[in-house]
Formats: C-alpha cells, structure tokens, sequence
C-alpha cells in the first residue's frame, strides 16, 4: 500500500470514528456515568432495594464535568441538597448540581423547581440513567418518542440522557401537561400515565415530596443565624 493509498484510508476511518463520537455524545456520558453507578453501588448496603443504584459520585469524563456548575454559594441549593443526599443516597456535590439544574429550568420554563425535583424523586430517585420498560429515559423519565419535538431542539434522542436536558425537557412537559389536564394533580397524573387511575398515587406522591421539600427550607428559614459581626 502507498503513501498516498494509506492516507486516504486512514483519512476514511478516522472521518468514520470522528463522526460516530459526534453522534454518539451521550452514549458517552452514559457509559460514564454507568461506570460511576456501579462504582457508587460497591457501598450501597444490602438492604436498600427498589429502583437501580441511583448512588453516584462526581460526574466527570475526560476531566469535564457533565453538568453545568451549581450556583456557587447558594445556602438554599445546599439545604435542599443535603437533604435529597441523604434521603437518596446521591453524592452530596452532584445533588447540588441537580438542584441548580432545577431551578434553572424552573426558572426558564415557570415551573416550580421544587416541583421539579419531587418529580425526579418519584420517577428515578435521581438516577440518570434509569429507564422504564416503557422507554421513559433519565432523571425526570422522558419517553423520547413521544417528545422528539422538545428534544429536537437538543440534539435529537440521545440527548435524553444528558441530565440538564432530562430536566428541562421533563419541566416543559410538567407543564404542558399541567395546562392540558387544567390542574397540577391531573398534570402530575398524565405524566406518570396514570389519568386513569382515580385514587391519584402518583400525583400524591410527588406532592407529599415536594411538601417534605418546602419544609426542609422553612426550617432552614427559621433556623437561628450566628452574627457574623460577632
């Protein structure tokens, strides 16, 4: 084989790779976070069972973090953080990023974050890789066939699996839903795809969690403050 014959065809495989990378970005968070799972699932007790090891550490691939940067200094997000943390066995620092990614998106869309947050609470106990035998993928278990529109904007599919999108694209949902059934717990009820289901479990769920919530920050609220001029 010549030069020039060689160069050509590592040219080609190296477009080939290139291009499966490209489109193939969340596949590698996946695989990432997958690894950081199991890792994290190495120190889950036996007794805590359920929905898959949603126990992860720092997300980082090549030395970038996966998530964008939670708000620095914000006694709020670490409030709530500290909470979910302990409650779900999440690695404290990613909580907060999780945290910020909902109030963001809150923020963006108009939707309660921590409406948000119960939400992720109930459907994947903010595993981001969990999924459903129905197809529902990520944080806030979004089924990407019926929501290519919204994730179209991010990618197309694959992008369901990178949690910023998951949550924003679950927040639009929320309250898209919200505003078609014409109340929360009816929204809350055709997320989960249970309008059917009259005892409404699911919309009760996330409400008990999202009061659980509100409480861990009226508490923080009310807590004594030292003086800091003291």
């Amino acid at each position: 084989m010549n030069t020039t014959t060689l160069r050509r065809y590592l040219e080609i495989r190296f477009a080939k790779v290139f291009g499966l990378l490209h489109n193939s970005l969340a596949l590698v968070g996946l695989a990432a976070l997958l690894v950081l799972v199991l890792q994290g699932g190495r120190h889950t007790s036996a007794d805590q069972s359920g929905a898959a090891a949603s126990a992860f550490g720092p997300v980082r691939y090549d030395g970038i973090s996966l998530f964008e940067p939670a708000e620095p200094d914000n006694p709020k997000y670490r409030v709530i953080a500290n909470y979910l943390s302990r409650k779900y066995k999440v690695a404290s620092d990613a909580t907060e990023q999780l945290v910020s990614g909902a109030f963001d998106a809150g923020q963006q869309v108009g939707v309660d974050p921590l409406l948000i947050l119960a939400v992720m609470a109930v459907e994947s106990r903010f595993n981001p890789i969990a999924e459903s035998v129905m197809g529902a993928k990520g944080l806030m278990q979004v089924i990407p066939r019926h929501h290519q529109d919204k994730l179209g904007e991010h990618g197309g599919a694959d992008s369901v699996l990178d949690p910023m999108t998951n949550i924003l694209v679950g927040a639009r949902i929320l309250k898209e839903y919200t505003r078609r059934a014409g109340s929360l717990e009816a929204g809350l009820q055709l997320y989960s795809g249970g309008l059917s289901d009259t005892s409404g479990q699911y919309s009760q769920k996330v409400m008990a969690e999202m009061d659980r919530l509100r409480q861990t920050i009226h508490r923080y609220e009310r807590a004594p403050r030292k003086d800091s001029t003291a």
